[in-house]
């Protein structure tokens, strides 16, 4: 479902502040795979979400989605198959506009918009039916202001967004930093239903290895712009946090990691 040939990104070239960000990254995502991405900061993990989404342009390689080739799209042309949650609960909502409308946006991406009736009483009752899965009673607020809700529920609400109309693939960038512990929690867990209800491709950056341990059925580390490791299947489910540190520390070079990654 996704693949990232030779992909090569670099900051400020040709000046003293040149930064490798993605240097000769290859990837495949198999079709329904959920692969949680770790690294220390500067790996390159952001970037390697950015460039999938089209956010910039890449210096060379490809990126391929379904097989088609996607490298030279802009960005708000690869939003009709791709689905993204923020690390910031304010991106991805229009906080003046009702939670109604926001998922009418979201149902109707990619799709032509002329003029007619707004939303029908059969869209309302699907964003109901929606939101009741969230378990957080904004099944009863469609025409509250999004701006209203807690960063938690506009997380949710972000998450429900980006898979209503089932993406090729769905972007997690470290979409729980933000959020208090319990509600990070809620989150995550709604994330793991939608992807096992929806089989959706999903890529999920996260800086906490025991939540990239405990979701997904694939974790990569990323370092300095290349995959260092790649554990899937049984091995992934018998690792534990001192093994995935070791081998962070052994690929990085570093005697200790950062916090982040160590602490829930």
């Amino acid at each position: 479902m996704l693949e990232l040939r030779n992909v090569t990104k670099i900051f400020n070239p040709g000046t003293i502040n040149a930064k490798v960000a993605l240097d000769d990254l290859s990837l495949t995502l198999n079709d329904g795979d959920f692969v949680t991405v770790i690294g220390g900061n500067g790996a390159g993990k952001s970037t390697m979400l950015n460039a999938i989404a089209g956010v910039f342009r890449i210096d060379s390689g490809s990126i391929l989605i379904d097989g088609e080739d996607i490298t030279g799209l802009p960005e708000y042309r690869r939003a009709a198959f791709l689905g993204r949650v923020f690390q910031d609960p304010m991106m991805g909502t229009a906080p003046t506009m009702e939670l109604e409308e926001n998922l009418a946006l979201a149902l109707r991406r990619g799709k032509h918009r002329g003029f007619g009736w707004g939303i029908s009483r059969k869209e309302r009752e699907l964003y109901r039916e929606e939101l009741k899965k969230l378990e957080l009673g904004l099944e009863t607020r469609l025409h509250s202001k999004v701006g209203l809700l807690s960063g938690g529920q506009r997380q949710a609400v972000t998450l429900l967004m980006a898979s209503l109309k089932k993406p090729k693939l769905l972007l997690l960038d470290e979409h729980t930093a933000a959020l208090d512990p319990k509600t990070a929690a809620k989150v995550l867990e709604l994330s793991d239903k939608i992807v096992n209800e929806t089989h959706i491709t999903t890529l999920m950056i996260t800086h906490n290895m025991r939540d990239a341990i405990a979701h997904g059925n694939r974790l990569i580390m990323m370092n300095a712009g290349h995959i260092v490791l790649d554990i899937s299947g049984e091995e992934k489910k018998s690792l534990t946090i001192s093994d995935l540190l070791e081998k962070f520390n052994a690929s990085s070079g570093n005697a200790e990691a950062d916090d982040k990654l160590v602490l829930g």
